[in-house]
């Protein structure tokens, strides 16, 4: 039997809760910068499959990369990892 390769996995914070079943998650890294080596943070923005709508703005997640789902959404919500205090 062929084995699969690991899929990625991403933690990010939920920027956008407006769309049915999809979230997008701003998740952020540290580059170095190529010249002056000092650290840059970096962002990027995935739009990842919610299928409850349980998560919302300000949520710390864990997403996975998946099969396309759509044109733009290749990744979905795998776990909470912390809860905003503030509800919009």
């Amino acid at each position: 039997m062929e084995r699969r390769g690991i899929r990625k996995m991403k933690v990010g914070t939920v920027v956008s809760d407006r769309m049915d079943k999809t979230v997008v998650v701003r998740v952020e890294r540290l580059v170095p910068h190529p010249v002056y080596k000092k650290y840059v943070k970096r962002r990027t923005t995935y739009k990842a499959h919610d299928e409850k709508n349980e998560y919302k703005i300000g949520d710390r997640v864990e997403i996975v990369e998946t099969r396309p789902m759509s044109k733009d959404k290749h990744w979905r919500v795998h776990r909470l990892i912390d809860r905003s205090v503030v509800r919009t």
